[in-house]
């Protein structure tokens, strides 16, 4: 899945009047702020048209139910966060990684409720949320790969040294938006220092996917 298909994947193209899309989009806007701190079972929709002040009729109309509600608004806020690592090809590879870290803290940091339920899985095994949660892992991988080996298609073994390393960003995150004892500049250097030690693994076990300079012991 190419970056192309991985935005798409995580924010599908809204259809309607111009008008319509962009009433979607507000109350999409609206619920971002509700359910930035809030957990899903925390807001009925009785408390989510209160506080967006619109009908509730409204957003059972855009969106069918809370849980398609919960779904957009996820959708919409990780397709952000993918757009943004696919961006910065200009920037140099160590650059780029730094950023793409960073935005990820960001992201977790500012929608934790949200940050738990892709990370978690929704309720239960809820295929729409892996899916969400897929694609955001997809795209910082192709990130890393671009950076690290000039393209995202890449052998069986060398994906899963990445992916191994996004696991544990999952875990590590998860553990600090629920404790921040460390700043975000101290955590993003964290990952990216292990980062570093997941594409040595990587080279020892495939010589023929070398260690980038950035992340060779002896650079």
């Amino acid at each position: 899945m190419n970056m192309r298909q991985q935005r798409a994947a995580v924010r599908p193209r809204a259809r309607g009047t111009e008008r319509s899309v962009a009433r979607r989009a507000e109350l999409i806007a609206i619920g971002r702020r509700l359910f930035a701190d809030t957990s899903y079972d925390a807001l009925s929709m009785d408390d989510i048209a209160r506080q967006a002040h619109v009908a509730k009729g409204l957003i059972y109309y855009y969106f069918q139910s809370k849980r398609g509600y919960y779904l957009a608004i996820i959708r919409d806020s990780v397709a952000d966060l993918v757009t943004f690592a696919a961006s910065g090809l200009e920037l140099p590879a160590v650059d780029r990684v730094h950023r793409t870290v960073d935005t990820y803290l960001r992201f977790a940091e500012h929608h934790q409720a949200a940050y738990r339920t892709i990370v978690s899985g929704g309720v239960g095994f809820d295929t729409e949320v892996h899916a969400i949660r897929d694609g955001v892992r997809e795209a910082i991988i192709d990130t890393i790969a671009e950076g690290a080996y000039g393209g995202s298609d890449i052998a069986p073994l060398a994906r899963m040294g990445l992916l191994a390393w996004v696991c544990s960003v999952e875990g590590a995150t998860l553990d600090w938006i629920d404790r921040p004892a460390v700043s975000r500049d101290t955590m993003r250097d964290l990952l990216v220092k292990t980062l570093g030690g997941s594409l040595r693994a990587v080279a020892e076990l495939d010589p023929s996917y070398p260690v980038p300079l950035p992340a060779r012991r002896d650079a």
